[in-house]
């Protein structure tokens, strides 16, 4: 497994953090795993959701998966760019060095699944 540290695909903010993400709606399973590359070199972290892409709902199944997975109150997680988009950018309300750990630990966690 390769170590890839969480701010490749997160960055601080004045509020929190805010995590890039590739998003598969219409999977089997609602599931972050892991890290992945584009084809032009960014990171993104992998998740993929049930709910399928019209009226908001895989966006809002990804914002539920992302504060399950950190155990942050739903409400500090909202899809802030890439709505209609497979590739997101999720903020995280919160302490962002404490996110960052967090996040880092949760990573390696779901890619060891």
């Amino acid at each position: 497994m390769v170590h890839t540290p969480a701010t490749s695909f997160c960055r601080s903010t004045a509020k929190g953090v805010e995590i890039f993400v590739r998003l598969t709606p219409k999977s089997s399973r609602d599931a972050v795993e892991g890290t992945a590359e584009t084809g032009d070199g960014r990171m993104h972290l992998k998740a993929r959701v049930r709910a399928v892409p019209e009226n908001g709902k895989a966006n809002s199944a990804l914002e539920k998966l992302i504060a399950d997975w950190l155990g942050m109150p739903r409400l500090s997680v909202s899809v802030v760019s890439g709505g209609a988009s497979r590739l997101k950018c999720v903020a995280v309300e919160g302490n962002s060095a404490e996110l960052l750990a967090l996040i880092e630990r949760r990573k390696d966690h779901s890619a060891a699944r």
